[in-house]
């Protein structure tokens, strides 16, 4: 080997990193329009079942069949929208500079009940918190809402992009599979295109399993929060529903939202004898709708509609955290099915390959 084929394999080596680099700043650049087409290809994965009941049973075109399902989908966003106008208008109201006043005087008394309470139990580690101001706090509040209010733009400039990008892998769910089979050899295009029905098959059960999931919770709490007569009852069942989508750390999430928000409706009566014995009450019939998600809710959705093992999900979610935080966690179990549908058909001779996709 002479100096000038080492020369030739380096200049080959840099110009590989250098166009991996390229790559790999350009889907920087493009990660919102990446984020368009991931949320709108779960969201054809999620209306495939309807799409092909209406076709097939209902005999609807396909066209027909899939404005149908855009305009349930719709139709159910918009429902949810309206769902949180209540709460939207009764704390625009508390939040607005005319009353920003009674808010504070609100939560400072709130606080002031809560120091009391701990004080005559002993626990005097907010005694010196009992005088905060809450003004400086409250006064950054109508900046804030400006910013909500700026960002709405962006938006439904987004919401306009997933729509469009939706209605088009709907009507033609082949599009993204014909795009994939043009990177890959030709030999390989059959074994592919096996994987990726395989995948969408798992994946729309998943993803449907997980829509039954948040219904079914947000059912329990809204029981729950009717029984003990809360405000809003229904938005903050959904909010903490929906926060069950992270897994492990939105339940702790779910539940401080939800002790919180139960205190604050009861805001202005006796904290010892109503508020907190309410709040406790309410935590405690949160942790029992946990029990029941955890033990028959979840295992019907990851190991069923995904074919792992539960000790398989468990790992792979806390890898996901550790390597990419929340995001990761949300999609480390459909990341992990896809993959291994693609080990499977790729790598079937290989030991670990075929004990971690022996249920497949």
């Amino acid at each position: 080997m002479n100096s000038k084929h080492i020369s030739n394999g380096i200049l080959r080596a840099l110009a590989i990193i250098a166009g991996i680099a390229l790559l790999l700043y350009f889907l920087f650049e493009i990660q919102s329009v990446i984020v368009y087409i991931v949320i709108a290809a779960v969201l054809s994965l999620i209306g495939r079942p309807i799409i092909r009941f209406l076709k097939y049973k209902l005999k609807f075109p396909n066209t027909i069949a899939v404005i149908t399902t855009m305009l349930l989908m719709l139709s159910l966003l918009t429902g949810l929208v309206v769902l949180f106008i209540p709460l939207i208008l009764e704390q625009g109201t508390n939040l607005s500079l005319l009353h920003v006043e009674d808010l504070q005087a609100s939560v400072q008394s709130l606080f002031n009940e809560i120091t009391a309470y701990l004080s005559s139990k002993g626990i005097d580690i907010l005694g010196e918190l009992k005088n905060i101001n809450f003004i400086s706090q409250f006064k950054a509040i109508p900046d804030i809402l400006n910013l909500v209010l700026g960002a709405l733009g962006s938006l439904s400039v987004g919401l306009l992009s997933i729509l469009f990008i939706s209605f088009f892998l709907m009507k033609d769910s082949k599009i993204l599979e014909t795009s994939l089979l043009t990177l890959i050899p030709s030999k390989n295009e059959g074994r592919l295109s096996k994987s990726l029905e395989t995948i969408n098959n798992l994946l729309s059960n998943y993803f449907i399993g997980l829509i039954i999931q948040i219904t079914t919770l947000f059912i329990i709490y809204t029981i729950i929060l009717l029984s003990f007569s809360i405000s809003n009852p229904v938005v903050i069942a959904f909010l903490c529903a929906l926060l069950n989508l992270i897994p492990y750390i939105g339940p702790l999430i779910g539940a401080f939202v939800m002790f919180i928000l139960s205190m604050i409706s009861n805001i202005g009566q006796d904290f010892q004898a109503i508020i907190l014995p309410t709040s406790l009450w309410i935590l405690f019939c949160y942790g029992l709708a946990q029990l029941v998600d955890n033990f028959v809710s979840q295992p019907l959705i990851f190991s069923k509609t995904t074919k792992s093992h539960p000790l398989e999900i468990f790992l792979i979610i806390i890898i996901g955290g550790l390597l990419f935080g929340v995001m990761g966690m949300i999609t480390a179990v459909p990341c992990y099915t896809a993959l291994k549908v693609i080990l499977k058909e790729f790598l079937s001779e290989n030991k670990i390959v075929k004990s971690l996709t022996k249920d497949l």
